[in-house]
């Protein structure tokens, strides 16, 4: 995938994974930072568990960054003392 697609990819899965989680965005860089991040904890635990990482821009590989990304804001709150709203 090529750096545009792995930021669209990550912005939106940021985004999603925020509202999930939070019920509010953390900001768009964050987000950004955060779903990318995210896409590769998502990609990194589902190669753990045996299934497939991040195939490509698909709705598969969204629902992977999705969960890594609600994984990441987990840790994210945790270190910096953030409650949920």
């Amino acid at each position: 995938m090529s750096i545009i697609a792995w930021l669209v990819l990550g912005l939106i899965a940021g985004f999603i994974a925020s509202k999930l989680y939070a019920g509010s965005g953390q900001g768009a860089v964050i987000d950004i930072v955060l779903g990318i991040v995210g896409a590769f904890v998502g990609g990194f635990l589902f190669n753990m568990l045996g299934g497939a990482g991040i195939t490509g821009f698909n709705l598969y590989s969204m629902i992977v960054a999705v969960i890594g990304a609600v994984v990441v804001l987990w840790v994210y709150h945790a270190v910096t003392g953030r409650r949920n709203v």
